[in-house]
């Protein structure tokens, strides 16, 4: 239990630039309490102890503005940054050492049953205020920007951007940062294409006429 605490200390040390010692994280960094308080909830949801997993939910919920619900799978080095407004729906699939911030959304669209909410893979990144939405997959190593609706898939390896969020490949290079910001704009790179297509067409037409 000491190793796994450890562990989730220092995997939030090694990618939060502000963090100083286990101790600042441990005892001020609102998305490790909120993580904390979840993993104690889902031992009593798993066992069928659900509304003593609710109530430990809700608390947490109410001092750390970060809420979380008892069902969700959540795996090892999961980072919440400032975390305000950050909500977790209760069918969400969460691999390890991914990373969250303040005002994300994994929730449901309120059509679908059963399984409602998204599976996120490993070491995913998702921006400030970015909605995911549905019972799909974010692959690993997927990032979603800043603000970003995602209502589809995402592949291993991706980027999505925009509203509703669309897809750019990386070509299977892995994010080598937490970057929100510079990430490449699809729609952007589409009229880059389709300008270049257009002079090329133009060129041929001038030669035609010559």
């Amino acid at each position: 239990m000491f190793n796994r605490l450890k562990e989730e200390l220092d995997s939030i040390i090694e990618r939060d630039p502000a963090a100083r010692s286990r101790l600042e994280v441990y005892f001020l960094y609102s998305g490790f309490r909120a993580v904390h308080a979840y993993r104690r909830a889902n031992w009593f949801y798993r066992h069928n102890m659900k509304f003593m997993a609710r109530y430990l939910s809700q608390r947490a919920r109410h001092k750390t503005g970060i809420e979380i619900h008892p069902g969700a799978t959540i795996g090892k080095g999961l980072f919440i940054d400032h975390g305000m407004g950050v909500v977790i729906g209760e069918t969400t699939e969460i691999g390890d050492n991914c990373t969250l911030y303040q005002g994300v959304t994994l929730g449901g669209t309120g059509k679908d049953h059963g399984k409602r909410h998204p599976t996120l893979g490993s070491s995913v990144m998702v921006g400030a205020g970015a909605k995911i939405l549905g019972p799909f997959r974010v692959g690993d190593n997927a990032r979603v920007a800043a603000g970003a609706v995602v209502l589809d898939e995402v592949p291993d390896n991706a980027t999505a951007v925009g509203v509703p969020a669309r897809v750019v490949r990386l070509n299977g290079v892995r994010p080598s940062n937490l970057d929100q910001i510079h990430v490449g704009d699809p729609v952007s790179t589409e009229l880059c294409r389709v300008c270049a297509e257009l002079e090329k067409l133009k060129k041929q037409m001038t030669e035609i006429k010559k």
